[in-house]
């Protein structure tokens, strides 16, 4: 029996900012925001209404956590975007 991967990766932050996705293990880009991410599914055929950020079972947020997008914010903490 093979692992269950979700479909859509978003990787941990990268050195240059943002966060580098994958979509059925092709990269499809560098987001640095939610919005960003919405964009970069669209472009790979998914739309807003086929997918939760939220759901594990479609996105596997690795490294910082979800809607992190950059190492630190004003206060030296992670910066957490979260989605509306």
């Amino acid at each position: 029996m093979t692992p269950w991967h979700a479909p859509i990766v978003v990787h941990p932050l990268a050195p240059e900012g943002g966060r580098h996705v994958t979509v059925r293990g092709q990269a499809v880009g560098l987001a640095h925001s939610d919005a960003d991410l919405t964009r970069l599914l669209g472009r790979a055929g998914l739309g807003s209404a086929d997918l939760t950020l939220d759901d594990p079972h479609l996105v596997e947020w690795r490294g910082a956590g979800p809607h992190v997008w950059h190492t630190t914010g004003p206060d030296g903490a992670s910066a957490r975007h979260e989605v509306p």
